[in-house]
């Protein structure tokens, strides 16, 4: 248990092979095994959300590590997420790219029918509107709540992945 507490306060790993006595393949291992831990739970946890007359919130994330604790992430995993506004229901589930296609299907899968969703203005979700979904959309580059419909993803983007 003190193992994973401290790789989750992110010590040094020559620290934690020297304070357990353990090879750099062990702790390696571990590590690995502590991340898919954690991406099984979220997908155990998570539920389907929306419903007619209901609001949901979408977003995709990397998550991965960065080189020096600088730049962009060299290793990672795209998560999607959404929020249900009325109730708080949540999904988190790993994908393998932010293409429309595997949106789309995660979507289908994830939020019921008649839901409305809220985005960002990401190309991938283009084709959601000729579902049987409604779509409001928030260009971030702009503004992060639009004046017209008062759409934000500000919800999904505290709540999911922080």
């Amino acid at each position: 248990m003190l193992l994973t507490y401290d790789i989750e306060r992110r010590e040094k790993a020559k620290w934690i092979r020297s304070e357990y006595r353990l090879s750099a393949h062990n702790v390696d291992n571990w590590v690995i095994f502590c991340r898919e831990t954690m991406l099984v739970f979220l997908e155990v946890c998570s539920v389907k959300i929306g419903g007619p007359n209901k609001t949901a919130e979408i977003d995709e994330s990397m998550f991965g590590r960065r080189k020096y604790h600088r730049g962009h992430p060299i290793k990672g995993q795209w998560v999607f997420g959404g929020v249900e506004r009325e109730f708080g229901e949540t999904f988190l589930v790993p994908v393998p790219d932010r293409t429309s296609d595997t949106l789309m299907v995660t979507i289908r899968d994830w939020i019921e029918p008649g839901t409305m969703v809220i985005s960002d203005s990401w190309a991938a979700y283009r084709n959601l509107g000729a579902q049987v979904y409604t779509r409001h959309t928030v260009n971030h580059s702009i503004q992060f709540v639009d004046p017209s419909t008062g759409a934000h993803t500000n919800t999904i983007e505290t709540v999911a992945f922080r």
